[in-house]
């Protein structure tokens, strides 16, 4: 399954041996590993819970992975995306992408991650020093995804 919305942590090495399993044209695998942080926008963090909406959450990402499909020379890309209640240092999201070449690999990790970020249906909270905050879009990411829009 090439996208799982989960609240179970995952092992990379055997998801990234997976994605690789009985495949001779792999000559690159290109991931990204995102965890919970303790700090965000200057403010110390010490939980924070994900929430996202079912089915068309799932639907966001797919059309995330075929749009990179169709971009870049590539075989398998893989997004787990965690939810519910997390930890500083727990593992949130990883994507993963095999080409034959590694240009094509990160590019196309890159470009869904940046996707993933402002196009999927995901609604974060931290629990901070003074009180639970929902984190709001931030620019930064919205000016990442500019670049693949040209």
């Amino acid at each position: 399954m090439p996208v799982r919305v989960q609240t179970q942590d995952f092992d990379v090495s055997q998801e990234l041996a997976a994605l690789r399993a009985n495949d001779a044209r792999v000559g690159a695998v290109a991931a990204f590993i995102g965890t919970v942080r303790d700090r965000n926008d200057g403010a110390e963090v010490s939980a924070m819970t994900l929430e996202h909406y079912p089915g068309m959450t799932e639907k966001a990402l797919e059309d995330i992975i075929a749009q990179a499909k169709a971009r870049w020379d590539i075989y398998e890309v893989l997004i787990i995306h965690r939810i519910g209640p997390l930890h500083i240092e727990d593992q949130i999201v990883l994507t993963a992408v095999t080409s034959a070449h590694r240009g094509e690999a990160f590019a196309a990790c890159e470009f869904v991650m940046d996707y993933l970020k402002t196009q999927a249906p995901f609604w974060k909270k931290e629990d901070t020093p003074n009180g639970s905050r929902w984190v709001d879009a931030r620019l930064s990411d919205d000016e990442a995804l500019k670049k693949w829009q040209s």
